[in-house]
């Protein structure tokens, strides 16, 4: 499928042919800044290509000199143009699309460089593992134009907490990789590009050696345990939790995996060999 505002690449990992999807935000001559066709191309990828069995996990980057740096201005020019009516139309597909990262069901890994502005910073809020290089630079600025950074508030807000989003939110304050690290935007910092390819190298390989419905259920078990509206649909946490495990404990994954673990041998899907 042709994609106008994104590059895919996806390299095979292990003998079971499953591998990393890779997505480049790719508007490298206007700092990858996002519009409607970028939204829609986004929503389309992660219900499309991305959801391929064959795929263990997608890394979010951004090809040129920086990441993300938010809002193509072209695009925000148009929205003083609509109408309530319009623009709520307009604001509940950026929101959708957000959500949709957020809860895509496979790790997603952001690598981030020069910088992520605005909405940027609302896709780096949605990756599971956050790499930065340490040059790398972040802004909430939306206040700065007289809006604020509402449809990405919900997931910023969960990555980073209620504090560092109410004084970042109001002050557009401009901060470095260590800062981002330190309210929890950001996992881990890098000196250079290189140093940074060569861990997220290392992960990835570390990713495909892990089972791939257990990482969908860890990383919906967050969700459900954090997110207020999930926390309330699971019920008692402690029912949920012990479910959860024994329902995998009794799966062919689990039974695979645990198995071979026992027989020192790598698990089928590593292998190709499927489920035993």
């Amino acid at each position: 499928m042709a994609y106008e505002t994104l590059e895919l690449k996806f390299a095979p990992g292990n003998r079971a042919g499953a591998g990393i999807l890779t997505i480049a935000l790719n508007r490298p001559d206007i700092r990858n800044a996002f519009n409607e066709k970028m939204i829609d191309e986004l929503a389309r990828v992660f219900r499309t290509e991305a959801v391929d069995p064959k795929v263990r996990a997608v890394v979010l980057r951004g090809n040129g000199q920086v990441f993300c740096a938010g809002g193509d201005l072209n695009w925000m020019r148009k929205s003083i143009e609509l109408k309530f009516e319009e623009n709520l139309q307009d604001t509940t597909t950026l929101t959708n699309m957000f959500a949709l990262l957020n809860e895509f069901p496979k790790p997603v890994v952001g690598v981030i460089h020069g910088a992520a502005i605005g909405g940027g910073v609302g896709l780096v809020s949605i990756c599971d593992i956050v790499f930065a290089e340490k040059s790398a630079v972040f802004s909430l600025s939306e206040v700065r134009l007289g809006v604020v950074p509402a449809c990405i508030g919900p997931f910023v807000t969960s990555k980073i907490g209620a504090a560092h989003a109410r004084a970042l939110f109001v002050s557009a304050e401009r901060f470095n990789a260590f800062k981002a690290q330190s309210v929890g935007l950001v996992h881990e910092v890098f000196a250079s590009m290189p140093e940074l390819e060569k861990h997220l190298e290392t992960l990835t390989k570390n990713l495909l050696g892990c089972g791939p419905t257990a990482m969908t259920v860890a990383k919906r078990l967050v969700l459900d345990l954090t997110w207020p509206e999930r926390r309330t649909r699971i019920g008692d946490p402690i029912d949920y939790v012990s479910r959860t495990l024994a329902e995998l404990r009794v799966g062919p994954e689990a039974q695979e995996g645990i198995g071979a673990f026992l027989e020192k041998r790598k698990p089928g899907w590593i292998e190709g060999e499927g489920d035993k």
